[in-house]
């Protein structure tokens, strides 16, 4: 789809000429405006509108899509945060023209980057959490948490070094009240270490971003991705500093603040959080601080180039040019039995390419024993006949497999065949028509598991998202966000044991069922759920129990004098639902 988009021109104006990136659900581009003299470059976001889906979704899209823009030309006053241009639908596809901010990603800068110039010091972290934290008070301030923080969402702008803030795509209202979970179609593309676990539970907080902000200035220093860092068993908290660490402990106790497991023990608010750090006393350092340091440069990237694989019978005519070059130009024209052997061979090649072996075989076969090129001539007979074998049994299996809707298979056969080979262009349709029936199933795929989505039925929903192939065109995205949005799963499981034993601990049973009741089968904390709602559900019903037997003994002592005491009975069910563990 992304080579599709190149070239194309959107509203007449903005030309397609460079893919920045892709996703299941969107997909951005560089394009140019053809009417400005001086062809600027915009940014345009495309959101992936699938025609199988509903009328609903369609609208749901459209809902998001304007919600999206309405806030990013508030938002785009900031000069750290990319100008909405113009926003617009066409061909059922929703579109955002923004500003393009030439300069490198943050995820360049950090230390498990190869090209990077190692981990940072004081004095960089301190310098990139005051950029950081200003923008995100601005972006709170407004009202709206951004709620993807990574680095490949800061950029670094080449003109002046500053931090620039993109891809609002996931952001949320600041709204207490929200308590839904994510769905599939919201799942933000990022590394899982960046989120907080509150997020996970649709309990997203304004210093959530504070969270994947202090994350990525650990990441900085330690050089470990956040996925890397170890995690107290007991507290949840995340271990990554001791005595050997190079920081001020101001910063160490600063940082630690800012990533704290619970969401109430944070710093509240980026504007706290920058107003804490402006007044520490820095060690050895000035109130004004001046940071000297190279990761404000500008970086100097490399790009490998990749050889392109060798064409079958490349070596045969690299040996016959080596042949013609041994004979010398005189030889060449004089010694016409030696250069009627080169060129039999030569023919015989083309013979063979072409599809017709057994005249490649008998050209080659009528060289000469003395001629310099017969080794080769009846070295490439065994070659051919061997290759012939190999590639027509290649092209009957895929064509069998294409009988028998097996699409992967015949991509697999493909792959096997040379490229200038006779069986590749027979072969060629097979692809073609497996490649078509491949997307076509995966659009169909995808349709079944937005509906799914739509209806909250996730579990049916991700069985739908597993059947993709790979070798779709969004195979390989949606196999790697099936396996964030699992990690993500197992990650807000353990959030609802920990806050359903929260719960329980100031005696709110019915409250930690109901969130242990959240944790699906698949999840590894599943079985200690299991456990816990059992225990949960004895406790209740005793200390049901107990009330019910308080209630007896005053009915029968107001009643004792003048008559027969009557026993009362609360039915335990009416206050204890059945307790089940859904998926």
């Amino acid at each position: 789809m992304s080579k599709q988009m190149i070239g194309k021109v959107l509203q007449e104006r903005y030309q397609i000429v460079q893919p920045l990136s892709a996703g299941v659900f969107g997909q951005t581009f560089i394009a140019v405006d053809i009417y400005h003299p001086e062809k600027p470059r915009y940014v345009v976001k495309q959101l992936k509108v699938n025609n199988y889906q509903s009328t609903s979704y369609f609208d749901y899209l459209r809902l998001r899509f304007l919600t999206e823009t309405e806030t990013l030309k508030h938002l785009g006053r900031h000069p750290q945060i990319p100008e909405l241009i113009t926003c617009f639908e066409e061909n059922e596809r929703f579109y955002l023209v923004q500003q393009f901010i030439p300069g490198e990603s943050l995820a360049a800068e950090l230390p498990n980057n190869p090209e990077s110039l190692g981990k940072w010091g004081e004095a960089d972290i301190i310098k990139f959490l005051e950029d950081a934290l200003s923008i995100l008070e601005f972006v709170h301030s407004q009202g709206f948490i951004h709620c993807d923080i990574k680095p490949e969402n800061l950029i670094r702008r080449a003109i002046d070094a500053k931090l620039v803030l993109i891809d609002f795509g996931s952001i949320q209202p600041i709204d207490f009240s929200l308590e839904t979970e994510f769905s599939i179609d919201q799942i933000p593309v990022t590394s899982l270490g960046y989120i907080p676990p509150e997020q996970f539970i649709g309990q997203t907080q304004p210093n959530s971003d504070l969270y994947s902000l202090g994350i990525i200035a650990i990441q900085a220093i330690t050089g470990l991705s956040p996925l890397q860092l170890e995690i107290d068993a007991e507290t949840n908290e995340i271990i990554w500093c001791d005595d050997d660490t190079p920081i001020n402990d101001y910063l160490v106790g600063f940082l630690s603040q800012m990533i704290r497991y619970q969401h109430q023990e944070r710093f509240q608010s980026a504007n706290e959080a920058l107003w804490v750090l402006k007044h520490i006393e820095w060690e050895n350092q000035p109130d004004g601080i001046i940071v000297e340091s190279p990761l404000f440069s500008e970086n100097i990237t490399t790009t490998t180039q990749k050889s392109q694989p060798l064409l079958a019978g490349l070596r045969l005519g690299l040996l016959i040019n080596s042949v013609l070059i041994g004979l010398g130009v005189y030889s060449l024209f004089n010694n016409s039995q030696a250069y009627s052997a080169t060129e039999t061979l030569y023919k015989a090649i083309a013979k063979y390419q072409s599809g017709d072996l057994q005249k490649a075989i008998n050209l080659a076969q009528s060289i000469p024993i003395h001629s310099n090129v017969y080794p080769e001539a009846q070295a490439s007979i065994e070659e051919w006949q061997k290759q012939w074998q190999q590639d027509s049994e290649h092209y009957f299996l895929a064509e069998k497999a294409l009988t028998e809707y097996r699409w992967s298979d015949v991509l697999h056969h493909g792959l096997q065949v040379p490229v200038n080979s006779y069986w590749q262009s027979k072969i060629q349709p097979l692809v073609e028509q497996a490649r078509v029936n491949i997307e076509a199933q995966t659009q169909a795929l995808l349709a079944k598991a937005y509906a799914k989505a739509e209806e909250r039925d996730f579990s049916t929903a991700l069985y739908y998202l597993q059947q993709i192939p790979e070798e779709s065109s969004a195979g390989a995205i949606v196999k790697q966000k099936l396996s964030e949005y699992n990690q993500k799963r197992q990650v807000r499981s353990g959030y609802y044991l920990y806050q359903a034993h929260n719960q329980a601990s100031v005696g709110d049973f019915f409250g930690a069922i109901k969130l242990l009741q959240r944790v699906p089968k698949d999840a590894d904390v599943y079985a200690q759920a299991k456990t816990k709602i059992q225990e949960y559900s004895q406790k209740l019903r005793l200390r049901n129990q107990q009330q019910e037997l308080a209630i007896l003994k005053t009915v029968s002592v107001s009643e004792k004098k003048n008559t027969i005491p009557q026993r009362v009975y609360l039915q335990i069910e009416d206050s204890l639902q059945e307790v089940n563990i859904r998926n």
